[in-house]
């Protein structure tokens, strides 16, 4: 007990005298947002909004649209509509000294009017050269020269626990320092397929958004984008868009005002652990195709559904996220040499790259249930039936079989459900109902098969174990 009593008092000791080589101290962080705040910028942004005074901004969609529109206080007949300014406030910081402004483009979307407002108070109004709503990047001019300006570094050097620190205006509070430690790298967020968010527990509010992220070396590794709340404030869960990927967007907006996009035409999945073995892959790495679309860039290259591709462009595809991001990265024209696993060995294939166009939608197929019980296949646990020609005709496809029923529960943890179009196994297409049996026949006991499912315009694998019985 007192050897206990003695260290403690020994370890106490040294954390308050700094003794050289027990303990650590806590980093300074003054001498950091000392030089890096002037290169720190207050944006706030007035948008004019049109309407009926106390009648909020809603979508038509909105269910509270209807109950203002009913009691809300309406206008005088014969009067218009009262205008009024909408507000906001974000941060951004200076990427060149003649400046250039790098802020997130939820910060400016909308805005009839943006003011840039620096740390020695001076304010000017500044244009958007171009913002990025996939990317949520948007770049700001200003008239001015001889600015402070941040350095860049590299997010790919980060590493998990290692200190960084957030500058901005959350609330409005000009220069506001936080921070915090990475708590993860390459986080993948819905809706945000082409960043690899940075994780930290930063302090991060309203109006942080576009602020930069530093490193200890005070050089820019992140733009604090996004937070996740549940009381609208901060709850040590933050994401920064790593500045690399910013500034690949802001190079091509700062060019040509716009970014492009690579885009090869195909729909991918994560690849399960059940899923690779059915393949016979070894582990559960790269990204599984589930539909390539018809004259795309990959169906020229001769890639096919159930392909899973390991390499683009010479660099590891480690899991189904990775692979947008580097396709979106390249330029389109390009040509690049994808590596992928097909029925039991690897292969390469070339590719020109196609260009990404914007709100590109595929055309939703209707879809029929036949009216007839199907066929069950024990071993599966699903009950399924052909699919008739004006079925075949009204989805656009060759073969496919209609799942009818799902009765074991191994079938119904993969998600399938009655309606859903069983479009191939494994690489083979499904033809008809005697053929799937004869494929299902020939698999042993207890391996997983993967089936190519189709429900409404999309398509993805899932694997079932067959029934050992």
């Amino acid at each position: 007990m007192l050897k206990k009593l003695f260290s403690l008092w020994v370890l106490v000791t040294c954390v308050a005298f700094g003794v050289p080589g027990q303990a650590k101290e806590l980093p300074d962080f003054t001498d950091l947002a000392e030089k890096q705040g002037p290169a720190v910028v207050n944006i706030s942004t007035t948008q004019t909004v049109r309407g009926a005074q106390g009648f909020p901004n809603l979508p038509e969609n909105d269910p509270f649209y209807e109950l203002f529109r009913r009691f809300a206080p309406q206008m005088p007949h014969g009067q218009a509509p009262r205008e009024h300014e909408s507000r906001s406030l974000g941060s951004g910081f200076i990427i060149s000294a003649d400046g250039y402004i790098m802020t997130n483009a939820h910060v400016v979307d909308s805005a009839d009017k943006i003011t840039v407002r620096l740390t020695d108070k001076r304010e000017f109004r500044a244009k958007v050269i171009g913002a990025d709503k996939r990317t949520d990047v948007a770049l700001l001019k200003i008239e001015a020269s001889g600015l402070p300006k941040v350095n860049m570094g590299d997010p790919n050097k980060l590493k998990v626990g290692e200190w960084v620190i957030a500058i901005g205006s959350p609330f409005g509070f000009d220069s506001s320092v936080t921070a915090g430690i990475v708590s993860a790298k390459g986080r993948n967020l819905p809706q945000d397929n082409f960043v690899p968010f940075i994780q930290t527990d930063v302090a991060i509010n309203p109006g942080n958004s576009g602020g930069p992220l530093f490193n200890m070396n005070g050089e820019v590794v992140g733009i604090n984008s996004q937070i996740y709340t549940r009381s609208g404030g901060s709850m040590g869960l933050s994401f920064a868009i790593p500045i690399d990927v910013a500034a690949q967007v802001t190079d091509q907006l700062r060019s040509t005002g716009k970014v492009t996009r690579g885009r090869i035409g195909v729909t991918i999945q994560e690849l399960t652990r059940e899923l690779a073995e059915s393949f016979g892959l070894s582990k559960p790495s790269g990204a599984l195709i589930s539909n390539v679309e018809k004259g795309g860039a990959a169906d020229k290259a001769g890639i096919e559904a159930s392909d899973v591709i390991l390499k683009y462009d010479g660099k590891p595809v480690n899991s189904s996220s990775d692979l947008p991001r580097m396709v979106a990265a390249t330029k389109p024209g390009s040509k690049v040499t994808i590596e992928l696993w097909r029925k039991g060995e690897s292969r390469q294939v070339a590719v020109v790259v196609g260009e990404m166009q914007e709100n590109g939608k595929l055309a939703h197929a209707a879809r029929k249930q036949a009216d007839e019980a199907g066929e069950v296949v024990a071993r599966l646990g699903i009950a399924v039936s052909e699919l008739t020609k004006e079925q075949l005709q009204d989805l656009k496809i060759n073969g496919g079989l209609l799942v009818e029923d799902v009765k074991s529960s191994a079938a119904r943890s993969t998600g399938l459900q009655p309606g859903d179009v069983l479009l191939a196994i494994g690489n083979t297409q499904i033809r008809s109902l005697s053929q799937f049996n004869e494929i299902i026949k020939q698999v042993p006991k207890g391996r997983n098969v993967a089936l190519l499912v189709r429900r409404g315009d999309g398509a993805s694998y899932v694997a079932i174990k067959l029934d050992e019985k």
